[in-house]
């Protein structure tokens, strides 16, 4: 979980080769007219979120029903997104992937192909509540290695 642009889909999609598991990318689960909204500059509201959310936890709850294991790259800004989106799994673990503002930001100048207008960090910055509950990664390091940090520390 993170701000955009923190390393969520390069790092998680690492992680779960690692591991072996299977990667999902929230961004994905967008419908089309939140990723127009992003596009566009405009952020996401809370009522935007919530479907989203829901299918991303049905989405958690099937693997976990299956007995699969799997990497989520989700923002989860919000402590009450994060409730709703691991609501009734058992073994969810969240990694906050956190960095100083101006290593993102170059990192989003840097990023080509995204839809994720890069304007939307200081809202995301501005409404991100840091998790009491989740393994805390600094993301100035290499993606193979922020990757290796993350599993030791969860030890898997």
């Amino acid at each position: 979980m993170g701000v955009t642009g923190c390393g969520k889909t390069t790092v998680g999609s690492l992680l779960a080769q690692d591991l072996g598991w299977a990667f999902h990318d929230a961004d994905d689960f967008h419908p089309a007219a939140n990723v127009a909204k992003m596009k566009s500059g405009t952020p996401l509201t809370d009522t935007d979120r919530w479907p989203w959310l829901e299918r991303l936890n049905a989405l958690l709850l099937e693997h976990e029903s299956q007995g699969k294991q799997l990497v989520l790259a989700c923002s989860a800004l919000k402590q009450a997104y994060r409730e709703r989106l691991v609501r009734g799994c058992a073994a969810a673990r969240f990694v906050f992937l956190e960095g100083e503002p101006e290593l993102i930001r170059a990192r989003l100048a840097a990023r080509k192909g995204h839809y994720m207008n890069p304007g939307l960090l200081d809202s995301q910055f501005a409404i991100l509540e840091q998790p009491q509950d989740a393994l805390r990664i600094d993301v100035a390091g290499t993606p193979a290695a922020i990757a290796k940090k993350i599993r030791t520390a969860l030890a898997v």
